[in-house]
């Protein structure tokens, strides 16, 4: 185990579906009517009950030394109100942890929201504002039964910071 941390900055990159693509999918808003196609959140909740809530969190700095996939399903998330958030990503894979070199940052405007792949790796929501609601699509059980974490800090001596 590392015993000396080191602060490692992730400059948050505007969103777009382009530069998301390896972590998931961007839906951005559609004129009522308009057909399913690959523009639409491509979900994968065959293995539960989907459970679609709403959370309400504190602003938590923007630090993180924990990230965290799901393996058994996609996650949808998106902030009401309009407010833009940041969310850390690293691309699904077959280790314990990612690469720390993977781990990017990215700004979520408040009028969309992000599906993450199965298996990709996420550390957020951030944001500045004192609270924030979110919507949450994912399964009934996903926190008890589908969580896995890797101690940035532990395996590879980093934090770190979204700027």
């Amino acid at each position: 185990m590392p015993l000396d941390i080191t602060l490692r900055s992730l400059t948050a990159q505007p969103i777009t579906a382009d530069n998301f693509r390896p972590y998931g999918q961007v839906i951005f808003p559609t004129a009522d009517g308009k057909r399913f196609d690959a523009d639409d959140a491509q979900l994968h909740f065959k293995d539960g009950i989907p459970r679609f809530y709403l959370m309400q969190l504190p602003q938590r700095g923007r630090q993180f030394a924990h990230i965290t996939r799901h393996q058994q399903c996609t996650q949808c998330l998106g902030a009401l109100a309009d407010k833009p958030w940041l969310l850390a990503v690293a691309p699904p894979g077959a280790t314990n942890c990612p690469s720390p070199s993977e781990i990017q940052a990215f700004k979520i405007p408040g009028n969309c929201f992000v599906k993450l792949a199965i298996g990709t790796w996420h550390a957020g929501p951030y944001f500045d504002e004192a609270t924030i609601d979110f919507y949450n699509l994912e399964l009934s059980d996903t926190n008890l039964t589908d969580h896995d974490t890797c101690d940035l800090q532990a395996q590879y001596g980093l934090r770190f910071s979204i700027v």
